[in-house]
């Protein structure tokens, strides 16, 4: 094959291949929390009992058994942590490399256990917690576990599965209970607090104000309190980093007490001081979500948030206090005229949490009210990001599945603008992607690429082509699938097409897109898949797909076999027949430019057109269509494909040819 400048992007891509499944994404281990295993551990209880959960399962690890440890038991008794520890204390000595896999399964009822990654020398943690109850067969994605575990052995890896308190099936067998380690104490609070003080952020002299008697008066006894025995490990790094970021003094403590305390005191006064004032509620509530704008913006927001126009009355506008005043008194900082709530970090959240509590009826006049802030001509990416920040820490400070559907529910019902679907795309990219509500927000994600709305269909698109990808690759296009499927080439289809391209593109993600993508087109006979194989190797949007794709068929038989394979699929599906039209267009194209191997071009053309000869898009291909005047690529392309010689004859181009020769 000749003409071919791009077979070396075939290695940026990865390698294509028509076997094998994708392997489950991994990211590092964070070094942060590396830090804390080396550095602050903490191994005794309230009661100065030793905590043995990490020591055992990292004893697990290194027995006779499989490479297996599973770290069972409630929220909030470090077992992440522990894990980790086990994971680390293993690996001294070995060089490991300590990695966290993302469970991205196709189907997380049914988890495939050999799509697990399985690199020699490298120490791997799965946190299954979220998602664990809904196994539906639990006993025997534990047992292929085991099995795999077995395996790592071999190539001298680790696994450490977190699990909850009753998901893992340790009744099902001997096997599949021995390899759990129950984390029934947890490190002591404040020993945890301390530590971090000390060794994590360096602020040994600050120790001191967690070292007071508790029932010391003051500041210090105050923060002495904050912890008891029964408080988890992260509240005690929480308010360890809340303190280490304080300003050092009497002011500074409290600040830091208060954001630790999520403000509760605070935001208690300022609704019990605004009992019969809702101006000044709606200011306050307007800060939240317009932080960082000037003070005229904000009480504009207010006024709309209340439904008023501004005052007209002079007597009434010189009435009551000032707007900076008023501001002050709800918390806000006013520098100039720019109001801020950084100042309180996480006062906007508790704010927010207290209203949306307290406040049931408010929640469809406030999510429509973020329509009207957001579609101004000043809103921007930033303030559609901050609003979807706070939205995002409501439902996880709830923990209720509930918040988010609400919010769902928003799509339909709020303003038809992309700045309204960008925020709600925003808002369950991160919840699906939280350790709380993560695992129900990716099955309401499943269920809402289903829906008939096209608003809905759209934001999914949005998700899927967001980070949600980054990390959970093989559920994002199963939901595009779902999108890509609907019967009208909608807004929902072309954004679901945009955000399948975007997918390809990124690094490493090509060979996992096209192989989900052939099978689609070839095997499944989807209406999704037709599409997604048009929309990948169309070179009018993006020549990189094609590139890499005819770059693989020249090495592997196997691919250009499902290229053509992919093409006749397309072109047997009439519904896709504008689609076949445009492609060839586009190929006839991108052929003439020389940026693809034109042999091959025409070659793969060939083989397609002569299976496909009275079939619409060929045929407009080979003769044209009444009213379109094709290009000279289109002309070209004619030139040089092998047709019938009775079809030849009928052909201008072929015509023209054979007189030239």
């Amino acid at each position: 094959m000749g003409n071919n400048q791009n077979s070396k992007i075939i290695v940026a891509a990865g390698s294509i291949t028509m076997k094998g499944k994708p392997q489950l994404p991994v990211t590092d281990i964070p070094q942060a929390e590396l830090d804390v295993v080396r550095r602050a551990w903490v191994e005794l209880d309230a009661r100065d009992k030793p905590v043995r959960t990490a020591e055992e399962a990292a004893y697990r690890l290194t027995g006779d058994g499989p490479r297996l440890a599973v770290v069972a038991g409630p929220s909030g008794y470090g077992k992440r942590t522990a894990g980790i520890k086990a994971l680390w204390e293993v690996s001294r000595g070995q060089s490991l490399k300590l990695q966290e896999i993302v469970p991205d399964w196709e189907k997380p009822g049914s988890p495939d256990v050999a799509e697990l990654p399985d690199e020699p020398g490298t120490g791997y943690l799965l946190d299954v917690a979220a998602e664990i109850n809904s196994w539906q067969n639990p006993g025997s994605v534990a047992q292929q576990l085991v099995s795999y575990a077995e395996e790592l052995r071999l190539s001298g890896s680790f696994l450490v599965v977190i699990a909850d308190e009753h998901g893992w099936p340790e009744t099902a067998s001997g096997t599949i209970a021995n390899v759990v380690v129950r984390a029934t104490a947890r490190p002591s609070a404040r020993r945890v607090a301390r530590a971090h003080l000390e060794y994590v952020h360096h602020q040994p002299g600050r120790v001191q104000w967690l070292s007071a008697m508790p029932s010391e008066t003051g500041l210090a006894g105050e923060a002495a309190r904050q912890l008891t025995d029964g408080s988890r490990p992260a509240d005690a790094a929480n308010l360890a980093a809340k303190l280490a970021a304080a300003e050092d003094s009497p002011e500074g403590l409290k600040r830091a007490l208060s954001a630790f305390q999520e403000w509760r005191t605070d935001v208690r006064d300022v609704f019990a001081a605004t009992r019969d004032n809702p101006d000044d509620r709606a200011l306050l509530i307007s800060a939240l979500f317009l932080n960082g704008t000037d003070a005229l913006t904000v009480q504009d927001g207010a006024r709309a948030l209340l439904g008023e126009s501004p005052e007209a009355d002079v007597r009434t506008i010189l009435t009551g206090p000032d707007l900076t005043s008023r501001l002050t008194e709800m918390g806000a900082q006013v520098t100039g005229r720019t109001v801020s709530l950084d100042h309180k970090p996480g006062y906007a959240r508790a704010v927010l949490l207290h209203l949306w509590q307290q406040r049931a009826d408010i929640h469809p006049h406030l999510l429509n009210w973020l329509d009207t802030i957001t579609s101004s001509k000043e809103a921007n990416a930033d303030r559609l990001a901050a609003i979807s920040d706070l939205l995002v820490e409501l439902a996880v400070a709830e923990n209720d599945i509930r918040v988010v559907k609400k919010v769902h529910a928003w799509i339909d019902h709020g303003a038809d603008s992309p700045e309204h679907r960008a925020l709600i795309a925003g808002f369950l990219t991160v919840t699906a992607e939280s350790d709380t509500l993560g695992a129900e927000v990716r099955a309401l994600l499943l269920d809402s690429a289903q829906e008939i709305s096209e608003a809905v269909g759209t934001v999914v698109a949005l998700v899927c082509q967001g980070e949600f990808a980054e990390h959970y690759p093989r559920q994002a296009l199963v939901r595009l699938r779902h999108i890509l499927d609907r019967p009208e080439p909608d807004k929902a289809v072309r954004t679901a097409q945009e955000a399948l391209r975007d997918i390809a593109a990124r690094e490493g993600q090509l060979p996992r897109v096209w192989s989900t993508v052939i099978k689609w087109a070839t095997e499944k006979k989807h209406l999704a898949g037709h599409r997604a194989f048009l929309s990948l190797l169309d070179p009018s949007v993006d020549p990189y797909v094609l590139q890499v794709m005819l770059a693989a068929a020249e090495q592997k038989p196997d691919v250009m076999e499902a290229l053509v394979n992919g093409w006749n699929a397309a072109l047997a599906d009439t519904r896709v027949d504008a689609e076949c039209r445009r492609l060839f267009d586009a190929w006839a194209k991108v052929r003439k430019t020389e940026d693809v191997p034109t042999e091959l071009v025409t070659e793969i053309l060939n083989r397609v057109v002569l299976d496909h000869l009275y079939s619409t898009p060929v045929s407009a291909l080979l003769f044209g269509e009444p009213g379109v005047a094709n290009n000279e690529a289109v002309i070209d392309l004619r030139r040089e494909l092998r047709l019938p010689p009775a079809l030849s004859a009928l052909n201008p181009a072929h015509e023209h040819a054979s007189a030239e020769s």
